[in-house]
């Protein structure tokens, strides 16, 4: 059973924008620090930064506008990381960033095939959709959509039980990582995926994690401490690489955040 949510949901316009604000980061300083919460719906958008780079609202609004459109209030906050982490982590090699217990699963067939179908539906309508899975039993729930033209597709599919909706930031509120079981599937922990720059585990041994699981095809089951050198065998800094390698190849931190993993 697995729910996958497309690049519309409000909680992934929230990953996006903070996404995006870590790319910005990322364009700004080599190696940043960053931490970005965000909170959006009916036409407000909150934003708490934990920032080694000053976010201004001059370069936020135009990711907002880009993402959300133009009819959206900015509440911005960022503030300098802690002083006493900024100086853990700057102390000989790079080190891990948080705490945490990781797990990589390989992705089932029933994953792969409805993150197919969430991709091939939000290819035609670019509006907030969910999707779900439970063996044999398909539920669409795709606002703005054509229901007679999904139904000739899908037509043993539950499409949108409750009849036409519109969706969106103006029907309900999306928050950072509120949709880990949709960017990770059976790999989810307490750690959340996007708004954090690679030195954070929860984006990096993640990455990992789950990279190494589809590879061996066996569950992967980690944990790290803030300051740790050393995970699975390897210098921290190799594990921030390979997750440094699989951001750049989906396109950057906002591009991951659209669909997380899979």
């Amino acid at each position: 059973m697995i729910e996958k949510v497309n690049p519309a949901h409000p909680d992934k316009v929230a990953d996006r924008i903070a996404g995006a604000m870590v790319d910005l980061a990322y364009s700004k300083q080599e190696n940043p620090k960053v931490a970005v919460e965000v909170l959006i719906g009916h036409g407000v958008c909150h934003i708490i930064a934990e920032s080694s780079y000053k976010f201004t609202e001059e370069e936020v609004n135009p990711i907002l506008k880009r993402i959300v459109g133009n009819k959206i209030e900015l509440d911005l906050k960022v503030v300098e990381q802690d002083v006493h982490l900024a100086e853990n982590q700057n102390k000989g090699n790079f080190r891990c960033g948080d705490n945490g217990i990781f797990k990589g699963v390989p992705l089932t067939t029933e994953q792969k095939y409805l993150s197919k179908i969430a991709r091939t539906i939000y290819n035609k309508y670019k509006s907030d959709g969910k999707y779900i899975m439970n063996c044999d039993e398909l539920i669409i729930c795709q606002s703005n959509a054509e229901e007679d033209n999904l139904r000739k597709i899908y037509f043993n599919a539950k499409i949108n039980p409750l009849g036409y909706w519109t969706g969106g930031t103006d029907v309900d509120t999306g928050a950072t990582n509120r949709k880990l079981g949709s960017d990770m599937a059976d790999s989810v922990t307490g750690g959340g995926l996007h708004g954090k720059d690679l030195s954070k585990a929860d984006v990096s041994v993640n990455i990992y994690a789950f990279l190494k699981a589809q590879e061996e095809h066996r569950t992967i089951e980690l944990c790290c401490a803030i300051g740790d050198e050393n995970i699975d065998g390897k210098p921290y800094n190799e594990i921030v690489e390979i997750a440094r390698k699989y951001i750049e190849s989906v396109g950057g931190f906002e591009k991951f955040a659209e669909w997380g993993l899979f």
